[in-house]
This record gives structure tokens, sequence and C-alpha cells, in this order.
């Protein structure tokens, strides 16, 4: 191996553990933190000129299928994870996610940024929204949920009609931008279901890592994955999954909560201004 090509893989390995420890602390799945890595990455240096829309997702959603499946079964190790609401979800997300990653082959990189920061900016103006309390929730029937998590027992809803209109949309925006969805299903099932913060980020991390599978299918079969580049992400996001999902019991949910909203924030602004310039 020679040393630039070393010298890659280890940029893209430290690269790999930072998204997905960041990105499964918060329930994000790492998309949303190496995805604009990616895109500053391409704009500054000559190393990494075969960066576009297509290619970074591409290699987002295959990375996020070992960051899911690392953070999930450390997740349900715990029995952090609702897996009912999980799955229901899925029935929505994996056709959107298809969808999206079809019609991410029309994005040039100026407007894919663009539009990929004012999605962040709207994902972080939600955060900032009052909680509802759990007495007092949005929706007054559903499927009732209860989950008991360090000794405490969880009550809440799901519309079911809802949950599949709002995971296909999702998935739908995570085929597209390469996200994995978690940066919105984790503040719709916090603000919108007062699902408490930890249960969302272990059923988000779950539900990554099967969606992330067939909208890196749709994206692999459209050319989208630049292998040589994608295998050296893996063994960083793997590792960093792990990572994440340990720090993430010790945390309480606001900390979690407040970790989003400023990496949403600066992610968002980093991108628009990118995105006009």
């Amino acid at each position: 191996m020679s040393k630039r090509v070393f010298g890659m893989f280890v940029v893209m390995f430290l690269i790999g553990i930072l998204t997905a420890f960041v990105g499964s602390i918060a329930g994000l799945g790492g998309g949303v933190v190496l995805v604009p890595v990616l895109l500053f990455l391409g704009e500054e240096f000559a190393s990494f000129s075969w960066v576009n829309p297509q290619s970074i997702v591409g290699i987002s959603l295959v990375v996020m299928i070992f960051t899911g499946l690392s953070s999930a079964l450390s997740y349900l190790k715990h029995d952090r994870v609702d897996k009912k609401i999980g799955y229901l979800f899925l029935i929505g997300s994996v056709p959107g996610g298809i969808l999206g990653a079809w019609l991410n082959q029309y994005f040039k990189t100026d407007g894919f940024s663009l539009f990929f920061g004012l999605i962040m900016l709207v994902v972080s103006a939600l955060f900032f929204l009052p909680r509802r309390q759990a007495d007092a929730p949005l929706f007054k029937k559903g499927m009732e949920r209860e989950k008991v998590v360090d000794g405490q027992t969880y009550t809440y809803r799901m519309p079911v009609a809802f949950g599949l209109g709002l995971s296909f949309v999702v998935g739908m925006l995570s085929g597209l931008l390469g996200i994995g969805g978690g940066s919105l299903l984790t503040p719709a099932m916090i603000l919108l279901f007062s699902i408490p913060p930890h249960i969302a980020t272990a059923t988000s991390m779950f539900m990554i890592f099967f969606a992330s599978i067939s909208s890196s299918g749709t994206h692999i079969l459209l050319g989208h994955v630049e292998w040589a580049h994608t295998l050296y992400f893996i063994p960083g996001a793997y590792l960093g999954g792990m990572i994440g999902a340990k720090v993430n019991r010790k945390l309480n949910g606001k900390l979690v909560e407040w970790v989003l909203r400023v990496l949403l924030i600066l992610i968002a602004v980093r991108l628009i201004s990118q995105g006009i310039g």
C-alpha cells in the first residue's frame, strides 16, 4: 500500500469513527455529519475531487448500514429499542428510500448543499419548540406503547397512519440526501409522540440499519457507490457506532437534545453558505 493510499485510508477511517460516533449518540445515523464533511473535503482538497452528490449519498448509506448495525446491536442488548415502532417506520421508509435514491441522480453539488442545509435548519428549529407534557399528548388515539428503561416506565402513543406517512417522507429524504432518516425521525418521535430521547435515539438507529440496506441497494444499482473509497469508511463507522451507543447510555435526555440542536445548526449554516457561495 502506497503512502498516499495509506494516508487516505487513515483519513477516511477517522472520519468514519467521528461521524458514526456523533450520529449514534444523537440517533442520526452519521450521514448528517458524513455528507457535509465529504462536501467540504471535495471543495477544498484535490484528492477528494471524485466527490459529487451521487457518490456522497451512496457512500453515506452503505456506511450507515454498519453504523446502524453496531449501534442497534448495542441498544438491543440494553433493551432500549421500541421494535414495534421501528418496524412500523420501516414499512413506510423502505419504499420512500428507494424513491429518494432514484431522485438523487438529478442533483448538482451546489443545489444539493443548499437543499441539505435548509432541511437541517428546519430540523434544528423543531428542537426549540416546547415539549408536550406526557399527560397531554398531541395524538389522543393510536398504538399504545409502554417501555421500561433503567427501571422507569414510559407510555406514549403512535398513530399508525400518520407514522407510515411520516416515515415515507423521511425515507425519501434519506435516500435523496443520504442522512439515514434519523435526523428527522428522532426529533419527530421526541416532539410529536412524546417518546423519551433515549428510546427515540435507539429506535432510530434500529430503523436506520434496515432502511439503509434498501436505499443503498438502489444507489448501488444506479452506479453511485464508489467502492474503492466506501470500504475505507466502514471499519471506522462500525467502531464509532459502538462507542457512540455506549456513551449515549451515560447521557441524560436533555443533553442528547442539546447535542442535536447545536450539531444541526452548525451543519445547516455551513451547507447553506456553501450552496449560496
